[in-house]
């Protein structure tokens, strides 16, 4: 297993990257990566790491696409950044995999530019697990369509069930469409005609039809599908009331208690540890033909370990190949 990592991306990098990537290798001897960004910084910061650590090379890159800028607009500046590398080295076949915690954005643009599609994939999509009141279930899409086609849902449908099968170890995933409301009929002329091409699908069997937003966390449905722009809404949205509810909670109970405060203290961080990024690692970007996991730009270096972990097992469970057979044998688009 090779992953190009973005050394380069995420809040405080490279330092996070380079701790983790570390970290991913003393664990798992088969895994090799490829730090992409300054070569002359990540040099310096190898020099430190005593062992040096094996099977970790550098590859070089010119700039790195910060956080505000805008995706587009910064590859075509910045043709050589890590991003831009990270992708070239996997469109070359030279890596199974790219992790980076850096500008969502250009994260996706930079992968759908190369147009490393899987055969069948009309627009892949970023998926998200996330905690509910009966497990996890995912939500796809999370901000690499805005403009999807009631097609690219139903085939969300199917790439999010796959990964909630074999990565969530969800037996028979029940499938939702994210929607205004539950009665027939409900939402914009995109949400009907999804739910229609998803009754009549492959996926009917398995396709528990409309959810309101209140119901992705009362796990109404394992897979949530909806156009990018909904789910990025809702994942930023979901992320900001996590932690006011944590602190907030938190804050109210402490005040009240005379003992064992310390105890109460963790119990609470505990909770807090099922809603954060670094327990997850990354999201996938689900339909492109090899494996790219976004992390979030605050990644700490157990955040990357995870993602460069998430990578590896999500090679081993064959989600692309089961992902293309399952397009394949569909008859409904």
């Amino acid at each position: 297993m090779r992953i190009a990592l973005d050394a380069m991306g995420g809040d405080f990098a490279p330092q996070p990257n380079i701790e983790g990537a570390i970290a991913a290798l003393q664990t798992d001897p088969d895994l090799e990566i490829i730090l992409v960004g300054d070569e002359s910084t990540l040099q310096a910061a190898l020099a430190q790491s005593d062992p040096q650590p094996e099977r970790l090379t550098i590859q070089g890159a010119d700039g790195f696409i910060g956080m505000d800028e805008k995706p587009t607009e910064a590859l075509r500046k910045k043709p050589k950044s890590s991003i831009a590398v990270c992708w070239g080295l996997m469109a070359g076949h030279e890596v199974d995999a790219v992790v980076s915690a850096g500008n969502t954005g250009a994260v996706v643009a930079a992968g759908l530019r190369t147009r490393l599609y899987l055969k069948g994939v009309k627009r892949p999509g970023i998926a998200v697990a996330l905690p509910t009141l009966r497990g996890r279930s995912v939500l796809m899409d999370v901000g690499a369509n805005p403009a999807a086609r009631p097609e690219h849902l139903y085939q969300y449908g199917v790439m999010g069930a796959i990964y909630a099968r074999e990565m969530l170890g969800i037996s028979n995933p029940q499938i939702g469409l994210m929607n205004i409301g539950s009665e027939e009929g409900k939402g914009n002329d995109l949400y009907r005609d999804a739910h229609a091409l998803l009754s009549q699908s492959r996926l009917k069997d398995c396709y528990v039809g409309n959810i309101e937003g209140r119901g992705l966390y009362q796990g109404e449905a394992d897979v949530l599908i909806c156009e990018g722009f909904v789910g990025n809404v809702v994942l930023k949205v979901s992320e900001g009331m996590a932690e006011f509810m944590i602190k907030a909670i938190s804050r109210e109970i402490l005040k009240e208690l005379s003992t064992d405060v310390e105890t109460a203290k963790s119990a609470f961080q505990s909770i807090g540890q099922s809603y954060q990024h670094n327990e997850e690692g990354g999201a996938p970007l689900l339909g492109i033909d090899g494996i790219c996991i976004i992390g979030h730009g605050s990644s700490d270096a157990r955040s990357i370990t995870n993602a460069l972990r998430v990578a590896t097992r999500f090679k081993n469970r064959r989600i692309n190949a089961q992902i293309a057979e399952e397009l394949a044998e569909a008859s409904v688009i």
